[in-house]
């Protein structure tokens, strides 16, 4: 076998591998090899505060059981802001249609913890206070005062 491959080097000349220059370094570092799908920019309009007032409205108008109830009011208050008193009024209207007065009353208790200071807290309750009587809500100050 030795000899076929001296005869083969004769016959040949020298191989062209020892005697190619180097490549040049390739930056690998550049491009994610990893992924199979182009990059895109997801880009979305911001959503004013009418708007989503409109859409949570709409969204608690539609209320057919306490779990809908209890994931819009949880996707409401998620936000960094205080919803309406309009989404307010529809998130109570729709707690008191699926019969679930624990939600109604803790609509308030989240507009507690959610505003900024207790002026704001009483707004919301002067603007429900209405509401809150005709559906027979009471609040949990009223129903457990503080032994203070």
């Amino acid at each position: 076998m030795q000899s076929v491959s001296v005869i083969r080097h004769a016959v040949r000349g020298p191989s062209a591998v020892l005697l190619r220059a180097r490549a040049a370094p390739r930056l690998v570092a550049a491009r994610a090899s990893f992924s199979t799908s182009k990059p895109r920019a997801s880009e979305h309009a911001e959503e004013t505060f009418e708007e989503f007032t409109t859409r949570f409205e709409k969204e608690f108008d539609g209320v057919q059981d306490v779990f809908e109830l209890q994931r819009n009011l949880n996707n409401a208050f998620a936000y960094d802001l205080v919803p309406s008193p309009g989404v307010m009024t529809a998130a109570l209207k729709a707690a008191r249609r699926v019969n679930d007065f624990a939600t109604a009353v803790r609509i308030f208790e989240a507009i507690k913890a959610k505003v900024e200071n207790k002026g704001q807290y009483q707004e919301y309750l002067s603007e429900l206070e209405a509401l809150r009587t005709e559906l027979g809500v009471p609040l949990k100050e009223d129903m457990y005062p503080d032994p203070k």
